[in-house]
């Protein structure tokens, strides 16, 4: 682009920036949508409108046409920040999470980086404008996959006093619904039994809907749109009234923009001397090593997480507390500073690559995903009826800090130089998971005393799980 067009180097970092800043407010502006409509429909409307964006982006001529491109793409792509942990939440129970927050982590870091390898290669192989057509392929099974396989999973509370619908057969399994979804035998039942279950106000047993039902295209909740709109600004409330969902933000907002700010630097400079990366080249230094490190760090922090929470609950006398998630992010913490230092120093010295490589490496492998899955996973178990607003704050405070560092990228550096702009977010990443030391301390008694707020907004929610 920048030979062919003609586009500056900091006209496409500004470009990263613009689309940073729609994400911020793609996801507030949208996620009333999810929380009325359901997950189904926001999943399948997003990716139809990013495969239209990407027939335009392989058609991309101008400046106006880049701007704009990465505005659209990222404002309708922003839902998949905060919905997928949305879906988390809504069908594992705690002591999966943390594995499954992590997959999710992982999936979205391994995208990141293995992307930027089939893009330098398509790009040498097949022109720079075939990057867009091969993403508008992948979100075409993207689509189908979503449209024919993906079932909602919002849960919609029944309507307390409805009358209970006809008991099914009773020589085959139903579900009974009575807050939770837990398949009963009802065949196993006294006639007596099931007359009385059928008459009680608190269960209803419904039959299984068929595949055809199940793929509806949505799932309205009873509440009015208007009041799914009033969670366009509850993230904020939410953020600012609950510590713990403001440390999340903090420490996502941090290891997400030391992340986009290296793959900008790899991308900008290693192109020039005494690099002089190709295209594809720079494909493979911003993908693979965060490919291999975000794995590895994904298998550590998945696993323990989950495993350990287990063992300090036995040793707490079988009681389970949101906060011990976070000792494995003191833990794995350190290396956030150790990696973002190797790869900015081995970078402005001008080491050989494979410094520079080791020092991405290091920062996915035990930084930035171990970071990033904790904090997740414990503030979906910490606040889970308030996941869908917590969710929205923490990627929006991502963002605008993956904005506002991409924006001061260039001349923080030209002022500074690139050792001393990696020094600086080391320092700053470091005190921010130092700050985590005050939750695991506070953390219970800061949970207590936001006990009546917590429940506040619980209540608020649309279709809250019981």
């Amino acid at each position: 682009m920048n030979t062919e067009l003609g586009f500056s180097y900091e006209t496409l970092t500004n470009s990263y920036a613009v689309g940073s800043a729609a994400l911020c407010f793609g996801v507030i502006l949208f996620m009333p949508v999810a929380i009325k409509f359901g997950r189904r429909p926001s999943y399948i409307i997003s990716t139809t409108l990013q495969i239209a964006i990407s027939v335009w982006a392989s058609r991309i001529q101008n400046v106006a046409d880049l701007m704009l491109i990465n505005a659209f793409n990222c404002f309708f792509g922003s839902l998949a920040e905060a919905i997928v942990q949305m879906t988390v939440a809504d069908i594992f129970f705690i002591h999966q999470r943390g594995v499954m927050t992590s997959i999710y982590v992982w999936v979205v870091i391994v995208a990141n980086s293995l992307a930027p390898v089939a893009a330098g290669y398509v790009t040498a192989g097949q022109g720079w404008r075939w990057v867009w057509i091969w993403v508008s392929i992948l979100l075409g099974i993207c689509l189908v996959l979503f449209f024919f396989f993906y079932e909602e999973t919002k849960f919609t509370p029944l309507v307390e006093g409805a009358a209970p619908v006809s008991l099914p057969d009773p020589n085959r399994k139903s579900r009974i619904l009575s807050g939770r979804d837990e398949e009963k035998n009802v065949g196993s039942l006294s006639a007596q039994d099931r007359d009385t279950l059928a008459q009680s106000a608190s269960f209803c047993v419904l039959p299984r809907a068929s595949y055809i039902q199940r793929l509806k295209l949505w799932s309205s909740s009873p509440e009015s749109f208007t009041t799914s709109i009033s969670h366009a600004g509850r993230p904020f409330v939410v953020i600012c009234t609950i510590p713990a969902v403001a440390y999340a933000a903090l420490i996502y907002g941090i290891v997400t923009a030391c992340y986009q700010v290296s793959v900008t630097v790899i991308a900008a400079y290693m192109v020039l001397p005494p690099f002089n990366f190709t295209s594809d080249q720079i494909g493979l230094m911003s993908g693979i090593p965060g490919f291999i490190g975000t794995s590895l760090g994904t298998l550590l922090s998945g696993f323990f997480s989950d495993k350990i929470i287990l063992w300090l609950a036995k040793r707490n006398g079988g009681v389970y507390e949101p906060e011990m998630r976070l000792w494995l992010l003191l833990a794995f913490g350190i290396f956030v500073p150790v990696g973002l230092l190797l790869f900015g120093y081995g970078l402005s010295q001008e080491k050989p690559w494979p410094v520079v490589a080791a020092g991405v490496g290091i920062f996915f492998t035990f930084g930035m995903t171990p970071a990033s899955g904790m904090v997740l996973a414990y503030i979906t178990d910490a606040y889970t009826n308030v996941i869908s607003d917590a969710m929205v704050g923490v990627v929006f405070v991502r963002n605008a800090f993956a904005t506002i560092f991409v924006v001061a990228l260039t001349p923080w550096i030209d002022a500074a130089g690139i050792a001393n702009v990696f020094l600086t977010l080391s320092l700053v990443a470091i005190v921010s998971i130092i700050l985590g030391i005050g939750l695991l301390i506070y953390g219970k008694k800061i949970r207590m005393t936001t006990t009546k707020k917590y429940e506040a907004w619980s209540a608020k929610q649309c279709g809250l799980r019981d």
